[in-house]
């Protein structure tokens, strides 16, 4: 089947399924906001935490009832808030979490996992070129796209791993407040994709959590510094978070109390830890040290000693390190030479959000600094070079901001306060499939979240049963250029005459960022919903490539939608134009049927060339011949069903 009508400029849209059927879509429906109150009126009983899931280290944090601001909880036997973000696999089958866990990296690698966040949602193809960075063993199974960790004689995916961090924050909360919790605030980079969030959401449901939210961490961020809870204050911020193992950049607006995220952009798998290996590779290069002559133990016991040298490098000139009887040695110089490109990958970031918020660089007033990997002096020289007029507030401590501003949006969760909505974006297009390979986006890039955007369709061809959806996420018009996401079929439509069923294809993009699609006809009621759940989710390299790609390409794309629309419009008019010949022999003359098909085969010819114009042309050549034929047979009918009758 195929899906084929008008869109709102008058060209025709096709959505590409089964053979041979049509469908021929109605006006595009509106655009339609949620209304966010059923989620906000939670009890105030209600206790939520707020979470922050991350790569290196993870915290959790709730309101204070005594002082109504957010803090952090802190472990039973310490005041250490921060829970590294750290598993090992015990010899008796047991998980153990945090900071002992962080102990087993150099005795038992092979069994001790870390920056696992990493691994969410993706597959191994999409983390292979930094598997030998690992202590552990990452495997690929033919029948999961998504990637397994090794551990022992067991297998567990990202999720499960992630699940035991959230169980371990979750019993550190119950501790602390003397009373079971079940729901939660998580946070996530703004630029997970919806399998990342999924995989997030998952992990949550796994650790016993009800997960209320996936909040995206700079928003949580803006919160934590209490930007906008004046309702007197009207700002325009960039949020520049860079943690262990990802980086993101937001540009919001906030006012009256609303957090609108106007741009986002970044990349998962950049951050601390590429520091990390950027000075072991210094090391390799300046000394005789041999990276494939190491052990499991060694590796990790040298990943360890280049986190601490970048960490010392932070107040000191000059850091040398003792390993394997090796003197290493790195200066300052020499690091920010190492992280160069690093740090430019992320104000490359920062260009294309600017540019995507539609704002100028001198309209941005604040640049807030999130994550551990801020504190590298280097990291905010270059910030502040870029954001040339705008303040640097990297005044509270970026390891606890996302946690802290998790706790004030589960605090609005629990229907605590109503003063503050939050308004986040999706990074990526989102549409369906048409008719010649086509995308046709029905949510935007960077369209607020939630959102609801959909189109109607109706059938061209009679008795159509059946109708194949499939999704799509990306920027460029040929969906082999996108990511697909689903697939699924609308069965059971009755069978009726072409353009009676009103088929509404409605895409429903939850707070959390996560799609849901439904299929339904109208008429009869027939309907598919499906929540959107990909096996893994794309690269960050791949999410860069089609944004960047979408404007490289966008005149050839252009080009390709311009012919391939004027194909799916010929195609539909010679379809009907041999439909009015059989429906219409007895008053057409011989010469007037010679000459329509005349013009049909020369309307086939010209789509066999593939050239737009001539294809345009032909198209007119066979309307304005047929037309007065059409509006004789019209008339024809009209004073058939009319005569007899009295018109009053």
């Amino acid at each position: 089947m195929q899906l084929v009508g008008k869109n709102r400029g008058g060209s025709s849209t096709w959505l590409s399924q089964p053979k041979p059927k049509q469908i021929l879509p109605l006006p595009a429906m509106a655009r339609v906001s949620i209304n966010l109150s059923g989620e906000s009126a939670k009890k105030k009983t209600d206790l939520v935490v707020g979470i922050d899931l991350g790569t290196t280290n993870s915290l959790v944090a709730i309101i204070d009832p005594e002082t109504g601001k957010p803090k952090a909880i802190s472990g039973d036997n310490s005041n250490e808030v921060i829970t590294p973000s750290v598993i090992h696999f015990t010899e008796d089958g047991r998980f153990d979490v945090g900071s002992s866990a962080r102990d087993m990296l150099i005795e038992n690698p092979e069994k001790t996992v870390y920056s696992v966040k990493r691994l969410l949602g993706k597959s191994y193809n999409d983390v292979s070129e930094f598997e030998s960075t690992y202590g552990y063993k990452i495997i690929d199974e033919d029948a999961d796209s998504l990637v397994k960790i090794k551990l022992g004689d067991r297998f567990f995916s990202p999720i499960e791993l992630s699940a035991e961090i959230l169980k371990e924050l979750k019993h550190k909360a119950e501790k602390h407040l003397n009373q079971e919790i079940s729901k939660a605030v998580i946070t996530v980079p703004a630029y997970f994709n919806d399998a990342q969030r999924q995989a997030t959401r998952d992990a949550g449901k796994l650790a016993g959590l009800e997960v209320l939210r996936i909040v995206n961490e700079p928003t949580a961020a803006s919160l934590a510094y209490g930007i906008g809870q004046d309702k007197s204050t009207q700002k325009t911020v960039a949020v520049y978070d860079l943690g262990g193992g990802t980086f993101d950049i937001s540009i919001l607006r906030i006012e009256d109390g609303i957090f609108e995220v106007l741009a986002t952009n970044g990349n998962t798998f950049l951050g601390g830890d590429d520091f990390d290996r950027a000075i072991v590779s210094h090391w390799v290069r300046s000394t005789d040290l041999d990276e494939t002559t190491l052990d499991a133990k060694q590796i990790q016991k040298l990943r360890l000693l280049a986190e601490e040298a970048k960490k010392r490098l932070s107040s000191q000139e000059t850091v040398s390190l003792e390993f394997e009887s090796k003197s290493l040695t790195i200066s300052r110089l020499d690091f920010e030479s190492s992280v160069n490109a690093l740090v430019q990958e992320t104000l490359d970031c920062c260009e294309r959000a600017v540019k995507d918020s539609g704002l100028n660089m001198d309209e941005i007033e604040e640049v807030v600094m999130v994550g551990g990997s801020t504190r590298t002096p280097y990291v905010v020289q270059k910030v502040s070079n870029y954001f040339r007029s705008s303040k640097i507030d990297n005044s509270l401590d970026p390891d606890e901001i996302v946690a802290l501003g998790a706790a004030i949006e589960a605090d609005i969760l629990a229907g605590n306060r109503r003063d503050i909505l939050l308004l986040d974006v999706t990074p990526l297009s989102l549409g369906i499939e048409t008719l010649g390979g086509l995308m046709d986006v029905i949510i935007p890039r960077n369209s607020r979240v939630p959102f609801r955007a959909g189109r109607n369709y109706t059938t061209s061809i009679d008795g159509q049963v059946n109708l194949k959806i499939s999704v799509f996420q990306g920027e460029r018009d040929q969906v082999t250029e996108n990511r697909k996401l689903a697939e699924f079929i609308l069965n059971g439509i009755p069978a009726m005459p072409a353009g009676l069923p009103k088929i509404e294809i409605a895409f429903m993009l939850d707070a959390d960022g996560i799609l849901k699609v439904r299929a339904k006809e109208l008429r009869s009621g027939v309907e598919q919903t499906i929540d959107v759940k990909p096996q893994y989710g794309l690269t960050d390299e791949e999410v860069e490539t089609m944004l960047l790609d979408s404007l490289k390409n966008a005149k050839q794309d252009m080009e390709y939608r311009s012919l391939q629309e004027a194909i799916n419009e010929s195609e539909y008019l010679i379809t009907t134009t041999v439909k009015f010949i059989e429906n219409n022999q007895g008053d057409l003359t011989d010469e007037q049927v010679t000459e329509i098909n005349r013009l049909v085969s020369a309307l086939k010819e010209s789509i066999a060339q593939g050239s737009k114009d001539d294809i345009q042309q032909k198209q007119d050549d066979l309307n304005v011949y047929t037309k007065p034929f059409a509006e004789e047979m019209m008339d024809k009918s009209i004073g058939k069903a009319l005569k007899g009758k009295s018109i009053q």
